[in-house]
């Protein structure tokens, strides 16, 4: 189950928020879309992204550690 080159990039450039999702939050400008985007982050937070912790927790410990490594990292 391998993925495509191009599927491989957009992926690892993406990580956690879309291109469109980063625009709206830098933006200065709180519009439906902004809220919308707020919303759809928070899903992906309470359901996506709990999901994949709980899968590299069960079958990948060392890749959780290097997440946790980057999330709880303080600001330098």
């Amino acid at each position: 189950m391998g993925l495509e080159p191009d599927n491989q990039e957009m992926a690892r450039r993406r990580a956690m928020l879309t291109d469109t999702e980063r625009e709206l939050l830098d933006s200065d400008k709180k519009s439906d879309r902004y809220y919308q985007a707020v919303s759809r982050i928070r899903r992906k937070i309470n359901e996506e992204l709990t999901e994949d912790v709980r899968l590299l927790e069960e079958n990948h410990p060392e890749l959780l550690g290097e997440l946790r490594n980057v999330v709880c990292k303080e600001n330098e």
